[in-house]
C-alpha cells in the first residue's frame, strides 16, 4: 500500500482541507498520514470560529518521522497560512523527498482575481518558490497570476492558458494543472502541461450553475489518490474532474444540503469504481 502525507489545516466541522483529503485518499486505497497546521472549530466561511495555530508542531513531528525512518510515496500540501509554514514545508520536502516521492502542491490562497483574507503578494511570491520543488501544482488562474506576478485576466483564451502553464513550470515544477478553466459555453475543466514531455492535455465536463466551498480540495485530493494507484497524470486529473462534478450533483439534489460544503461522501462509490483494482 502506498503511503502519503498531507500537510494542511483541519476544521472540526466543514468539508475542506484534511476532512476532505483524508477520506478521499483513503477511499482510493492509499494510506494517508497527516500533519495538521492548525485546528479550527469550523472553516472560515462560518461567521465565528476558533483557531489554534500548530505551526510549532510541524518541525518536531518531522523530526520524529525522520528518527523512525518513516518515508512517503507522496507529499501533498493544501492551505498553508503563513510564510513560516511555507519555510517549514520546504524543509520537509528537502528532508523527505526521495527519488520516487511525488510532491503535489495545491497553492490555496486566491480566487476570482483576489487573494483570500490574510494573504499578501509577498506570500504569493514565497508560494511560487515552494511550487518550484513540486512534481505537480494545481492552482486556479487567480493563484497562478499572483505567483507569476502578472495581471489576472478573466477574458482568457486557450493560447493564454498555455502561456500561463509554461510560465508556471518556469518556476521549477515539472507539471502544472490549471483548474476551473472555461473555454466553451457550458463546460469547465482542467488544462495541464507536462514540461518533462513538453505536452499539453485538457479535459472538460459539465458546468453547473452553482459553486460550493471545498471543491478545490476535493479535486486535488482525488487527483493524488488516483495518481498513487497507478493512473497517469492525465487520467488522474480527468477522474478528479468527473468526481468533483458528481459531488456537486449530489449536493444539488440534497434538499437538506449544508451551506458549508459538498456531499463528497455520497459520491465516493463513483470515485472508487474508477480506481484500478489491486491485484
Amino acid at each position: 500500500m502506498k503511503r502519503i502525507i498531507t500537510i494542511q489545516d483541519i476544521s472540526c466541522v466543514g468539508k475542506c482541507s484534511l476532512t476532505v483529503a483524508l477520506p478521499i485518499i483513503s477511499a482510493a486505497g492509499v494510506e494517508c498520514g497527516v500533519i495538521p497546521t492548525a485546528v479550527l472549530s469550523t472553516h472560515t466561511a462560518f461567521p465565528e470560529f476558533t483557531f489554534c495555530d500548530l505551526t510549532d508542531e510541524i518541525e518536531p513531528i518531522a523530526e520524529k518521522f525522520s528518527k523512525l525512518n518513516i518515508d512517503f510515496d507522496a507529499i501533498y500540501t493544501g492551505y498553508l497560512g503563513s510564510a513560516r509554514q511555507l519555510a517549514l514545508v520546504e524543509k520537509f520536502f528537502d528532508d523527505f523527498k526521495k527519488e520516487k516521492t511525488v510532491i503535489v502542491i495545491d497553492p490555496v490562497m486566491a480566487d476570482n482575481g483576489k487573494l483570500y483574507h490574510g494573504f499578501t503578494e509577498e506570500f504569493a511570491e514565497s508560494m511560487a518558490k515552494l511550487c518550484g520543488k513540486a512534481d505537480l501544482i494545481i492552482p486556479n488562474l487567480t493563484e497562478a497570476s499572483f505567483m507569476l506576478g502578472i495581471e489576472y485576466n478573466p477574458d482568457y483564451n486557450e493560447d493564454y492558458v498555455r502561456y500561463v502553464l509554461k510560465k508556471l513550470t518556469g518556476l521549477g515544477c515539472k507539471r502544472a494543472a490549471l483548474t476551473g478553466i472555461i473555454l466553451k459555453d457550458g463546460e469547465i475543466g482542467v488544462y495541464y502541461y507536462d514540461s518533462v514531455s513538453d505536452t499539453y492535455y485538457s479535459y472538460f465536463n459539465e458546468l453547473l450553475p452553482v459553486s460550493y466551498h471545498g471543491t478545490g480540495d476535493i479535486f486535488a485530493s482525488a487527483t493524488l489518490g488516483a495518481l498513487m494507484r497507478g493512473l497517469s497524470y492525465e487520467d488522474s486529473l480527468s477522474l478528479a474532474t468527473d468526481y468533483t462534478l458528481e459531488c456537486m450533483k449530489y449536493t444539488m439534489r440534497d434538499e437538506n444540503r449544508r451551506f458549508y460544503g459538498v456531499n463528497f461522501e455520497e459520491a465516493l462509490p463513483f470515485y472508487i469504481s474508477r480506481i484500478p483494482k489491486l491485484i
